[in-house]
Order: structure tokens, then C-alpha cells, then sequence
């Protein structure tokens, strides 16, 4: 499946503080001169092909949902997106894709400028990380008559645990498991079909996500707790420069700081996602 695009315009520039602390401000003729950079140096470093192509992932219901009446995407990362081009004065590009490994490829390849994923030392190798800006839960589902009653138990001989292909959940259960089997279904939002028609044992995904497929489904619970925990971060290709990601760094503490990520969640009903704290200096 292609991704779908959608372009969106961007409102008249803000101030947007860059990389080595040049702020960009409107001059008498409404054009962005930098204190103590050339001109649209932010903007080429950030959005090279004169808009922000941003990746957005469906497979985390915490950072987007499509609107199942109107088809509308929205969610924090659609928000953060929006306020970055806003900020830089370009049009906003939304390429959507229904799982993280996709999204983690479109950023990887250069076809989108910024992706917003779990941090995870098997993204490394291709994309520059920002600090985290929400931090959320990983857990795992059973069925109501499974003998599995903690995180602990899951990790044994002849476990089957369902996760979505390339998820933070795939990535960091391959490190961590030592005894159990992993079935990858191919995106996070199915995971919990696939673990019911493959009679599977055990489902493994977004907090958020388990829970409304409990509800969904019947049937399952989730065991107590949690067995990861995630660092939502925003990334750029590891090909952009050091001013690019300084900018994006930067960004992302100015919305944690201001509310912005708060308010993003809570406009958007997201429950038990925390804002990341401020990154150390």
C-alpha cells in the first residue's frame, strides 16, 4: 500500500529559534532574516525541497488516528508537524503510513524530512533523534482463560507473543526475549486479530491500543503493568546536517516547555501518555 500524501499550507512565519541560538524573525518586508544565519538557511537545512514532508505512523493510536467518518488524520504528531512548518513558513507534506517500519523507511530514504518513532538503537543507523516529547507504556494481552498472570511469565518456552512488524515492541522483544517465540504481524493496529487467527498466546503493542481492542474484541485482558517503556521522539534523516537536527532538537523542548505537547494530547483525548521531561543539557 502507498502512502497517502496530503499538502498543507502553512500560516505566515513565527519566530523560530535555530540551530547555535540564531533566532529567525519577520523583517519590514515580511522576509525571515536571521540574527546570525543566511537567510532561509533553516528553512533549506530542515525542508530542502521547499515544504516539510513529514511522516506520520497510524500504527500508534497515542500519536495519530485516521477519523473513521471524515478520513481526516490528526493526533500530536500531526499537531507537532503543522506547528514546525508553521514555523519555518513552508507548506506542510503528510505522508501517512499504517505501521512504523514504513515510516521509519520514508525517513531513512530521505522521502520525508521528519518522522516521529520510538527510540530505539535499531533506528540508529539511518535516522538523528531528538529527545523524547511523550513517553508511553508497552503491555501485553491474553485471553481471559490464559494461565499468564504477570509480565514476568510471559518469556517462556512454547509462548507465541504477537507484535507488529518493525514496531518498538518488535525491535526491543527480540533484544530482550530469551525463551519465547515472536509472530510479526505486518502493522500494530492488526496485532490483536492476528494473535486471535493464529490462536496465538500473547499480544504485545501500545497501551492505548490493547485496551480499545480489549473492548472491541471481549474476551482478552491486559496482564497488570507494563513491560517497556517508550520514548516517542521526533528524527530526520542521519544524512541532514547538525544545524538540522539542532533545530529540531530545539524545537521539540520549546513545545514540551510551552504546553504544547500537554495540550495536544489532552485536546486529543490521549490517556496515560505522559509529556517526556526536559532533555538534560
Amino acid at each position: 500500500m502507498k502512502p497517502s500524501l496530503r499538502i498543507l499550507p502553512s500560516p505566515a512565519r513565527r519566530a523560530f529559534v535555530a540551530a547555535g541560538g540564531a533566532s529567525l524573525v519577520l523583517g519590514a518586508a515580511g522576509c525571515a532574516t536571521p540574527a546570525s544565519a543566511p537567510a532561509g538557511r533553516v528553512d533549506a537545512t530542515l525542508a530542502p525541497t521547499g515544504r516539510l514532508r513529514a511522516s506520520i505512523n497510524l500504527g500508534n493510536p497515542v500519536l495519530a488516528r485516521r477519523d473513521a467518518t471524515t478520513g481526516v488524520v490528526a493526533g500530536v504528531s500531526v499537531d507537532l508537524a503543522r506547528a514546525l512548518a508553521d514555523e519555518i513558513a513552508v507548506p506542510l507534506e503528510l505522508i501517512v503510513v499504517e505501521g512504523a517500519a514504513r515510516s521509519v523507511d520514508a525517513v531513512k530514504s530521505g522521502q520525508a524530512d521528519v518522522g516521529f518513532f520510538a527510540i530505539d538503537p535499531g533506528r540508529s543507523d539511518g535516522i538523528r533523534f531528538t529527545a523524547p516529547y511523550v513517553i508511553i507504556e508497552g503491555a501485553y494481552l491474553v485471553r481471559n482463560a490464559s494461565p499468564l498472570r504477570s509480565n514476568d511469565d510471559v518469556d517462556r518456552p512454547g509462548t507465541r507473543i504477537v507484535v507488529g512488524r518493525g514496531s518498538a515492541y518488535d525491535l526491543y522483544l527480540t533484544r530482550a526475549l530469551k525463551s519465547a517465540e515472536l509472530v510479526r504481524a505486518p502493522t500494530s493496529p492488526v496485532v490483536v486479530d492476528e494473535f486471535l487467527a493464529q490462536n496465538a498466546d500473547v499480544a504485545a503493542g501500545v497501551k492505548q491500543q490493547l485496551e480499545a481492542d480489549a473492548a472491541r474484541v471481549g474476551g482478552v485482558r491486559l496482564l497488570p503493568g507494563r513491560f517497556m517503556v517508550i520514548e516517542q521522539a521526533m528524527g530526520l534523516p542521519a544524512s541532514r546536517s547538525d544545524a538540522a537536527l539542532a533545530a529540531l532538537v530545539e524545537f521539540v523542548e520549546h513545545k514540551k516547555a510551552s504546553g504544547f505537547v500537554a495540550a495536544a494530547l489532552a485536546r486529543h483525548r490521549i490517556e496515560g501518555a505522559l509529556v517526556a521531561p526536559a532533555a538534560r543539557g
